[in-house]
């Protein structure tokens, strides 16, 4: 059941949109890098310049995305506030966004020192998140299932800070902290992917599939006990990892457990009440093939180890999961949430004016969103073909992949920037002669 929802206790919107705008400019970065090295961003995950746009797109894009999401829904759905919301905002954004460029760059030039920077950064966004923006998410009553896979998400991102602190100081001091770094890493990005990004999907899917795809709801089987399932597979997972048992079973276990939320949403899809997709409906379509793509080749890696002990394996599976399922479904949710949020905004700020609001489609035109879904497609397909020939591919892929996600960024500012010219046009009428 969905949550009536609390448009009254919105925030100010450069709270979110300062999120949103930064976001795809993380993802041209990746895209620089991979066009500026090629085939080496390619050749293994333990690359050093693989782990530089792994980075650049998961603390920079994603994460970005995701927490400026949070802000925004989360007093609106759950009636949470989040105390100073301009300061919470604007510091975590300065402090994520400096840390991913400086550990981004610390991987790229295999530099201790810009890694030791991003270390009390990115420490600090995080911290400052939990204990003055979100902890209100701990504090509000429970039987919400989008507010309960939301906490199970936050849980996932603590673990994925602490591994990764960890993991991240393996390479600042590689002599003095001799830690197992290829099993800190394995179970950092399971709880990072799976848990962090793939629950906060899951959970904020329950509630904007129905509202914004206009589907049933998803069936309360689901909404009760898939995230609850995910996480507790996923911490039996990581002891697993550590002590090496039952990996096959559990791995092929949680790649169910993601095929049938990929699988019910395709159904609920595929009832909405509007025949004609929309611009996020094909967002969210090829983000859910993708995911079962990802799916099936982790299933197919547990079945045939030379499979995934090969060099293309992890690759293709991180680029599934990261590009193609959350970097869709995120992208097309903002075709959304931005052009929403400024009709709001701008409706109450020339309410009783002589002025009128644009509408959704006049802010965001379907036709651009459209448009830039096509790059994005192009942009995945290439990558996912480059990870198989990296020396033919790897700088077309970057190539296609910087247009799709500079476009994403027009996007997103023309809208901002209707907001901003029809306010300022307001400030100056209403200007004493």
């Amino acid at each position: 059941m969905q949550r009536v929802l609390s448009f009254e206790q919105t925030p100010p919107l450069s709270v979110p949109l300062r999120f949103f705008l930064t976001a795809p400019l993380f993802a041209v970065a990746a895209g620089l890098v991979l066009l500026w090295q090629g085939p080496e961003a390619l050749a293994s995950r333990w690359s050093p310049v693989t782990l530089a746009v792994t980075h650049l797109l998961t603390l920079g894009f994603l994460a970005m995305c995701m927490i400026g999401a949070l802000m925004q829904i989360l007093p609106v759905v759950a009636g949470i506030d989040i105390p100073h919301s301009r300061t919470t905002a604007a510091a975590a954004h300065a402090l994520l966004a400096s840390g991913a460029l400086s550990l981004s760059s610390g991987f790229l030039m295999s530099s201790p020192l810009l890694i030791k920077m991003a270390l009390p950064l990115l420490a600090l966004a995080f911290a400052w998140l939990f204990f003055a923006g979100l902890r209100g998410v701990w504090r509000a009553p429970d039987g919400k299932d989008m507010l309960a896979a939301i906490r199970l998400a936050l849980a996932a991102l603590a673990a994925v800070v602490i591994l990764g602190l960890a993991a991240a100081s393996a390479f600042a001091w590689p002599v003095t902290l001799p830690l197992p770094v290829m099993t800190l890493a394995n179970v950092h990005a399971a709880w990072g992917l799976l848990g962090w990004v793939g629950l906060l999907i899951i959970g904020v899917a329950y509630q904007v599939v129905p509202m914004f795809q206009v589907t049933p709801t998803y069936p309360r089987v689901v909404t009760r006990w898939l995230a609850k399932t995910v996480f507790a597979l996923i911490v039996i997972w990581s002891a697993t990892e550590v002590l090496a048992s039952w990996m096959n079973v559990l791995s092929a276990l949680l790649a169910l457990a993601f095929a049938l939320f990929a699988g019910t949403t395709f159904y609920l899809l595929w009832r909405r009440k509007r025949p004609k997709p929309d611009p996020t409906t094909l967002f969210w379509r090829a983000g859910l093939a993708s995911l079962l793509a990802a799916t099936a080749l982790w299933l197919a890696g547990t079945l045939f180890p030379a499979l995934a002990a090969s060099a293309p394996y992890p690759l293709l599976l991180g680029m599934l999961f990261i590009v193609g399922f959350a970097y869709s479904v995120i992208n097309g949710m903002l075709y959304k949430i931005v052009p929403f949020l400024v009709w709001y905004h701008l409706q109450n700020k020339l309410a009783g004016g002589c002025a009128k609001a644009p509408n959704v489609k006049q802010i965001l035109p379907d036709r651009m969103a459209e448009r830039q879904f096509r790059a994005h497609l192009l942009a995945l397909a290439l990558l996912l073909a480059a990870a198989l020939l990296p020396a033919w591919l790897s700088r077309a892929a970057a190539l296609a992949f910087i247009v799709s996600s500079a476009w994403l960024w027009l996007n997103i500012w023309k809208a901002a920037r209707i907001y901003r010219t029809m306010t300022a046009d307001l400030s100056k009428l209403r200007e004493p002669v």
